[in-house]
């Protein structure tokens, strides 16, 4: 089996920090995001992997070269003509792939448990295509499954106002090669996109063989700033930091729960640190507060700040002097620093596009 992962895409809605940095790349618990589906990729014995980029993309190249770190051999495809949906990446994807089967992962999709019970399942019953399923409050932002009542897949429509279940389909498919059947008859929705929810559909009303399995454990799409923020609170929580400590923490330091502490960090003066939360290489924290389910990337400097559940960039430099930073997402080499350090006095911002601040 092989595995086709998406890295492309503009992630609009996590702009501004996407502007500078491809949304897979943007770390959880200190690693980037797509370092996690690789690892699950490699877990379930899969070797070949492909991964879909925007044209001209050098960055996850640069970051993921060619897998070997992870027993991989990783090829890259370029996403030609535009975003035009998951079933055209398929359609891109095809004379790659060949007549294989393969897993189609969405690498802005975190999971807690393993990938291999899907694969075996998919192998074991022979099927044609596996899906994926979790249960989500907010069913409307995804493809949902109408399910009938002896458990069969009957449809999956897409981002549907009024959802026939409460399960979403997840961005991690697996295929047998006659999928590459259903591209040649499915057409354009009307957003103008080959929809995966129609490939589905398809299958199953050409009778096709579709199963489905529920995840266990978590999952999480990572597509907005909250769900980046509450993915890096599982990671952190169950699989994240081990605790650690390499850099130097002075005496009257606090260190409350599971916290990480890089190479070359110094933590000083009268700092808490109360995990789950991870300090990154090369770091310095003085008088400080950094609260539970944050994660903080290398080189950052911070004093007199007080920090809990946001994740912040490498490069960073944090004075915030009594305002409490909170549920935030702070850019790589971002400066923070009081009013009061600078003439005339008042809020002095330059905030780009597609920003949000809170006074």
């Amino acid at each position: 089996m092989q595995a086709l992962l998406t890295a492309g895409g503009h992630g609009t809605r996590l702009r501004p920090i996407t502007y500078t940095l491809n949304k897979h790349l943007i770390p959880l618990a200190n690693k980037p995001m797509i370092f996690y589906a690789l690892e699950k990729i490699a877990e379930a014995n899969i070797k070949d992997v492909f991964i879909n980029v925007n044209p001209g993309d050098k960055e996850i190249f640069q970051a993921v070269g060619n897998g070997k770190r992870w027993g991989l051999n990783v090829k890259y495809i370029e996403q030609t003509g535009g975003p035009k949906g998951l079933a055209h990446i398929l359609k891109i994807a095809q004379p790659y792939l060949g007549d294989e089967s393969f897993i189609f992962y969405l690498g802005d999709n975190l999971i807690f448990s393993s990938i291999n019970k899907f694969v075996e399942k998919f192998e074991r019953e022979k099927y044609h295509s596996l899906l994926t399923l979790s249960k989500v409050k907010d069913p409307q932002r995804f493809g949902v499954p109408e399910i009938s009542k002896d458990g069969k897949i009957l449809r999956v429509e897409e981002k549907p106002k009024n959802p026939k279940s409460n399960f979403a389909v997840t961005g991690i498919y697996i295929y047998s090669p006659e999928v590459f059947r259903a591209l040649e008859h499915i057409k354009p929705s009307f957003r103008g996109e080959l929809e995966i929810s129609d490939v589905h559909t398809w299958l199953i009303n050409n009778g096709y063989n579709i199963g489905y399995e529920e995840i266990t454990g978590w999952w999480k799409d990572t597509g907005r700033p909250e769900d980046l923020l509450e993915g890096n609170d599982l990671l952190l929580r169950y699989s994240g930091p081990n605790g650690k400590i390499e850099g130097k923490v002075e005496r009257g330091v606090i260190l409350d729960g599971k916290v990480t502490i890089g190479k070359g960090s110094k933590v000083f003066g009268k700092t808490i640190i109360k995990g789950p939360a991870i300090i990154g290489k090369n770091c310095q924290i003085k008088n400080s507060f950094i609260g539970p389910n944050t994660s903080i990337g290398d080189n950052a400097r911070i004093s007199e700040s007080e920090i809990e559940r946001s994740i912040i960039l490498a490069n960073s430099f944090i004075k915030s002097a009594g305002k409490k930073i909170t549920n935030s997402l702070i850019g790589e080499g971002a400066r923070i620093i009081p009013n009061f350090e600078s003439l005339p006095s008042g809020h002095r911002l330059i905030i780009g596009k597609d920003s949000q601040i809170e006074l």
